[in-house]
C-alpha cells in the first residue's frame, strides 16, 4: 500500500482525503513511477471542484510529476527501470506510486532535477504553445500578461522576453511585481491599486498590445479587450478567478475586429512528435539559462488541502509542489 489523495465527491479543499491505496502493476502501455515530485496547477482547483470533469468518483487529482521508473508494463520499450522521467497533463499525479501512460512519458535530461522537472513540464510546456504557437513571440511585439506572478506568468514573461517582446504585467502586490521585474516584466501594474486598462493606455502611449495572455478569466473580462490594439490577439488560457459565461462574440468587432482562442495544452501535445518537440523547446529554454523555474512553495502531500487554499487564496507565487 501507497498513500495518495483522492476525491469522493467535488468541492471545496476539505474534500482532498490522504489515504492509502492500492497501485497494481502496470498495464498494457503503462509505466509505473515512484514520484519525487508533484506540481501543484490550477487545473487541479478545476477537476477538484468539478469545474473540470473527471472520467469518475472517486478520482486522484494532479495533472504532473517526476519520479523514477520502477515497473514497465507490456509493449513499453522506451522505458526502463530507473530511468528518470516526468509528464503533465496525465491526471493521477497525487500519489507516491502511479501508472502512466507511456505515451506522456518524458525522459529528464541529467542536468534538469526532479524538483524543477515536476515544477515546470505543465506550466512550462503551457507558456512554450502560447508563446511560440498560439502566437508566435517576435522583436517589437507588446504583450500584457495577467497574473505575471503566477507559475505561468513567470515562465511565460521571461520566454516572451528572451523572444524580444516587451512585456507588461499585472500582479496583486508590491512584492509580487518584484518578482514579475525580475523574470522578464519590463512594466508591472498592481490591479488592486490602479486601473489596469488605463495603465496599458499610457504604457504604450495609447498604442495598446499586439497579444493579452489572461488566465484569469472572469474577473479580467472583458476589460482585457481593452488593452488590444486593432487585430490584436486576446488569449484566454484559464479560469483562475472563475470561468468566463458571458462571452459577447460582437465585443470583438467592436474593439477592431481582434481574435480569440481559448487554448489548452492537451490539444498542443496530443500526438507524441508534438509533445516531444513542446519538452524539448522547454528544456532547451531552461538548459541555455532563457527561462528560469522558480520554485517558491513545497508542501508535503498529505498537507495538500493547505496548498490548495494558499494557491485559490492568490498566496503562492511561481510554482508550488507537493512532496510525496
Amino acid at each position: 500500500m501507497v498513500h495518495a489523495v483522492r476525491v469522493h465527491q467535488t468541492g471545496g479543499p476539505e474534500v482532498l482525503a490522504y489515504e492509502a491505496v492500492e497501485v497494481p502493476p502496470p498495464g498494457r502501455g503503462e509505466v509505473q513511477i515512484r514520484q519525487t515530485a508533484i506540481g501543484l496547477n490550477f487545473i487541479d482547483v478545476y477537476f477538484r471542484t468539478g469545474l473540470y470533469k473527471a472520467a469518475s468518483l472517486p478520482f486522484i487529482p494532479g495533472n504532473e510529476g517526476a519520479g523514477v521508473v520502477e515497473a514497465v508494463g507490456p509493449d513499453v520499450n522506451d522505458f526502463h527501470p530507473g530511468d528518470r522521467v516526468a509528464y503533465a497533463m496525465a491526471i493521477g499525479a497525487y500519489a507516491e506510486v502511479r501508472n502512466v501512460p507511456a505515451a506522456v512519458l518524458l525522459h529528464l535530461p541529467a542536468s534538469i532535477d526532479d524538483q524543477t522537472a515536476a515544477a515546470m513540464m505543465l506550466k512550462g510546456m503551457t507558456a512554450q504553445y502560447l508563446v511560440r504557437r498560439t502566437h508566435h513571440i517576435k522583436p517589437g511585439d507588446v504583450i500584457l500578461v495577467q497574473a505575471a506572478a503566477g507559475g505561468v506568468g513567470l515562465i511565460l514573461c521571461q520566454w516572451a522576453k528572451h523572444l524580444g517582446a516587451t512585456v507588461i504585467g499585472t500582479v496583486g502586490s508590491k512584492d509580487k511585481a518584484e518578482l514579475a521585474l525580475s523574470h522578464g516584466c519590463d512594466e508591472v501594474i498592481l490591479y488592486r491599486d490602479e486601473d489596469f486598462v488605463h495603465r496599458v493606455k499610457e504604457i504604450t502611449a495609447g498604442k495598446l498590445c499586439d497579444v493579452v495572455y489572461d488566465g484569469v478569466g472572469q474577473a479580467t473580462y472583458p476589460a482585457s479587450l481593452d488593452c488590444l490594439k486593432p487585430l490584436g490577439l486576446w488569449v484566454s488560457f484559464g479560469n483562475a478567478s472563475g470561468a468566463i459565461k458571458n462571452f459577447d462574440l460582437l465585443a470583438l468587432s467592436q474593439r477592431g475586429s481582434l481574435f480569440a482562442t481559448r487554448p489548452t495544452l492537451a490539444t498542443f501535445v496530443a500526438k507524441r512528435h508534438d509533445l516531444i518537440a513542446t519538452a524539448n523547446d522547454l528544456f532547451e529554454a531552461v538548459l541555455t539559462g532563457a527561462v528560469k523555474i522558480p520554485v517558491h512553495q513545497t508542501y508535503a502531500l498529505k498537507d495538500v488541502q493547505k496548498a490548495h487554499k494558499d494557491l485559490e487564496s492568490r498566496k503562492t507565487t511561481g510554482s508550488t509542489l507537493l512532496l510525496p
